[in-house]
């Protein structure tokens, strides 16, 4: 791997900002969307179980219809491709196996050979369940990915616009995710900017490293 440099990087997430207004003349082309698709594939999460679908909306009625769920902001209607962050419900020993049996599939070995790993792992969904915080550990796994989507789209000059201004049960309703197992957490617009968002040119506001790091 030939690694970008430090330049590039801070660059690429100094330009990028929750876009308010995109373009929607402009559309993001198949070979650069198919890489950001890899990056949400290839997003890390606890145990590598995985526990989330992604929804790639381009349909411009669709689209149109969740401006409404997302407290009329049009970020959904103007960009490219939207994407909604669905988390699985109620994560069990069925979905250990499936990924024990993708794994087997991958790396060449018998699914027997795993039967520790899945030992491990189905005590500590179980563990999380008794406490009732199994969907919450999940749910913030998908975190993880929607920010692995947001820095892989600046480094390809791709803007995004994460979207917690929505109404999740709404969502289900018109994803029709009812009866899946899978319920809608975050959504994120992704495309190009408008050349009349004003907070494009907008100074980025952090506090000063030494405020919000220590070095223990």
């Amino acid at each position: 791997m030939n690694p970008i440099s430090a330049d590039t990087l801070l660059e690429a997430l100094h330009w990028r900002y929750a876009t308010k207004k995109f373009d929607p003349d402009r559309t993001i082309d198949d070979p650069t969307w198919k890489t950001l698709e890899q990056a949400l594939v290839l997003s890390p999460s606890s145990f590598g179980l995985q526990p989330w679908r992604f929804l790639v909306i381009t349909r411009p009625e669709l689209k149109a219809r969740l401006v409404a769920a997302s407290w009329g902001q049009t970020q959904p209607a103007e960009c490219s491709h939207f994407v909604v962050f669905t988390v699985r419900q109620g994560l069990d020993a069925q979905d250990v196996d499936r990924f024990l049996q993708r794994t087997a599939e991958v790396r060449g070995q018998p699914v027997e050979s795993l039967a520790g790993y899945r030992k491990v792992v189905v005590g500590s969904l179980d563990r999380a369940r008794s406490a009732g915080a199994l969907d919450v550990w999940q749910t913030h796994q998908v975190y993880i990915a929607l920010g692995q989507f947001m820095a892989s789209a600046a480094l390809l000059g791709i803007d995004t616009c994460p979207m917690e201004g929505i109404e999740p049960a709404q969502y289900d309703t018109l994803l029709n995710l009812q009866d899946t197992g899978y319920a809608t957490v975050v959504a994120c617009a992704a495309g190009y900017r408008a050349a009349s968002d004003k907070y494009a040119a907008l100074p980025k506001v952090r506090f000063e490293p030494g405020d919000v790091i220590r070095r223990l």
